[in-house]
């Protein structure tokens, strides 16, 4: 058996690529639009050597209202080399840091479309540090 993909719905597709690409550093590797089907698929990656995981991003073309989020997905995870300067990239670019990295380990965001991400360190923990340290966790995630 071999992982595939993940499935995300997201309804503004430049909004969601916004986010993954551009803020997360996801690379779009493939788009499949679909105008029979009132749909686009793209399909994002991490780029690195080796990883073949993908998130399928779906775009049904006419859906008016925010799809129904809900703690019954889960989350998406990535290992990041460094957690706090990942972290701290994304909150300059207006991405709210729902579960901080307090423990240097792991940290939680959430796209626009309410899909929560984890975030973890790559090998050990990093020491706790400010601002991180004393954060506290804002929403759900």
């Amino acid at each position: 058996m071999h992982f595939l993909h993940t499935m995300l719905r997201v309804r503004d597709l430049d909004l969601a690529l916004d986010f993954f690409c551009t803020k997360l550093g996801l690379i779009e590797l493939r788009r499949r639009p679909s105008p029979e089907g009132r749909f686009t698929l793209v399909f994002l990656g991490t780029g690195a050597e080796g990883d073949t995981s993908e998130v399928e991003l779906t775009h049904n073309w006419d859906e008016q209202e925010a799809y129904p989020t809900g703690r019954f997905f889960g989350h998406l995870a990535y290992e990041v080399d460094d957690i706090y300067a990942l972290c701290e990239s994304l909150m300059t670019k207006g991405v709210v840091i729902h579960r901080p990295p307090r423990d240097g380990r792991m940290a939680f965001i959430k796209s626009p479309d309410g899909h929560a991400i984890e975030l973890l360190q790559k090998g050990d923990a990093k020491a706790p540090a400010e601002p991180w340290k004393s954060m506290t966790s804002t929403g759900t995630w």
